[in-house]
């Protein structure tokens, strides 16, 4: 479900300002002008793959008449409309009654209301922003929209990560957790679902390809809800001509991408191949929890068993934080215990740390093994926050992050998987650095700090010449 996000406020406060460098576009008329917008305005946005709507309406000033009214009229629609209402004010104009009066009828709205104070460059942002608390909004931003400051920071803490917004898609049609089962053709996955359903749900038969489209099986498991995907055999492309193949194949990865936990399941008697290394590379690539399955365990003597243990533990060595079954779908050997390592996946994926825990984390790693240097200067992180779930994604702020190398994050990632106790699920680390406050603040001088520069340069520039002379003679 796409959000919708409706900007509301004064005359002049910013509104048409916001709305375009939320849209990356020009679509709003921008002047130092009153009432400029009149009509309510929709533009499309998109910030790191989710996409929102954006509207933008004319100023509210409590006692409209004539135009005003109909203006007024239009913006309250919009509050209506959305799903975010952003309440803009001027910092640099205090508080008035009209943001009074406008915050009075957010509350009785009961829309999920934002306070945003903009105008707050060539300021201190807390003292600009001080008058505004009295409103009595949760939350309260600090921007300075005609600058694109603190813009990226209030759409990170408004919209959904895409995997929380798939997530909820999914949620309402599947309920509980959600195990796809893949792997090559003719390995059990089919016999595997139904061992784990106690029934003979999808069809099983000696023969690649009996599988055709991606099945999903809501159950129940000790009162707990589970909904597994029996998914098509992925072979290798050369060996993919049928088109219903093909479209088998993108069944099966969209499942993937459905899936809170993924099994996979190899089979024992040809041991791993490169596929069965290609599918767990697309599984990690989506951020799914990992659950090896290895079958068709029954009837193999102790050295082709000793044999395929030690190429899964020397193959799959970068896998060591995913559980790994041996187990015989056909006799349901080793199956149930596979519900313990479901569990420990989903309750990895999904789980939520404090900022303070991570941070802590982050600080006890950087005093353990310090960044590199970059260029005379060491890399600093500063404090750590979860961004996300499904997989776990962890945002790091500090300064030259771009040059941190590769080496160092996978010691972050195992540092941070060892303490978090993260079973089977990949953790995805984002970096960041902070605004440079600086950045697009123009140099103003007074007449006297002209003059003085100036007469600096001439300074400078007579020391210069002395010095030449005094080296050719």
């Amino acid at each position: 479900m796409t959000p919708v996000i409706a900007l509301v406020g004064r005359p002049n406060v910013g509104k048409s300002t916001l709305f375009n460098q939320m849209t990356r576009s020009r679509d709003a008329l921008v002047a130092d002008f009153p009432g400029l917008t009149r009509d309510r305005k929709y533009g499309d946005g998109n910030y790191e793959g989710q996409r929102f709507i954006v509207i933008d309406t004319g100023g509210l000033t409590g006692d409209e008449e004539g135009l005003d009214a109909e203006m007024a009229r239009q913006s309250l629609q919009a509050v209506e409309e959305a799903d975010i209402v952003l309440f803009l004010v001027d910092g640099r104009a205090g508080l008035t009654a009209g943001d009074e009066t406008i915050a009075n009828h957010l509350r009785r709205s009961g829309k999920q209301a934002h306070l945003v104070v903009n105008k707050t460059d060539g300021q201190d942002p807390d003292i600009a922003a001080a008058d505004f608390y009295s409103l009595g909004f949760e939350s309260t931003f600090l921007i300075a929209a005609s600058h694109n400051r603190g813009i990226r920071s209030l759409l990170e803490e408004l919209l959904p990560t895409p995997e929380e917004t798939a997530e909820q898609d999914s949620a309402s049609k599947y309920p509980g957790i959600r195990i796809g089962v893949v792997g090559r053709p003719n390995v059990g996955k089919s016999t595997l679902v139904n061992r784990m359903l106690g029934e003979d749900r999808v069809v099983v038969y000696d023969m690649p390809g009996t599988t055709r489209d991606s099945v999903y099986i809501p159950y129940e498991r000790h009162g707990k809800e589970y909904t597994l995907i029996d998914t098509a055999g992925v072979r290798r492309r050369k060996n993919v001509r049928e088109t219903v193949e093909k479209f088998s194949i993108i069944k099966t990865l969209q499942a993937i991408e459905d899936a809170h936990v993924v099994i996979l399941v190899i089979d024992a008697r040809e041991g791993l191949v490169d596929q069965d290394l290609h599918l767990i590379g697309f599984v990690l690539d989506a951020g799914r929890s990992l659950v090896i399955a290895v079958n068709k365990w029954d009837g193999m003597d102790p050295e082709e068993r000793a044999r395929v243990k030690e190429q899964v533990r020397r193959r799959l060595d970068f896998l060591d934080y995913a559980d790994k079954h041996y187990i015989s779908a056909l006799h349901g050997s080793g199956v149930g215990v596979m519900y313990e390592s479901v569990q420990a996946c989903y309750d990895s994926a999904m789980a939520k740390w404090p900022t303070n825990r991570l941070t802590a984390i982050l600080q006890d790693a950087v005093s353990q093994h310090q960044p590199p240097m970059v260029q005379g200067r060491r890399i600093k992180l500063r404090f750590a926050h979860q961004g996300g779930s499904n997989p776990p994604r962890i945002v790091v702020h500090g300064n030259q992050v771009d040059a941190l190398p590769g080496s160092y994050k996978r010691f972050l990632e195992n540092t941070f998987r060892k303490v978090l106790d993260v079973t089977g699920s990949p953790i995805r680390f984002e970096f960041k650095s902070g605004e440079n406050p600086y950045a697009n603040k123009v140099e103003r001088m007074t007449p006297r700090q002209r003059v003085k520069k100036d007469n600096d340069l001439k300074k400078g520039r007579q020391v210069k010449k002395t010095r030449q002379k005094s080296v050719k003679r």
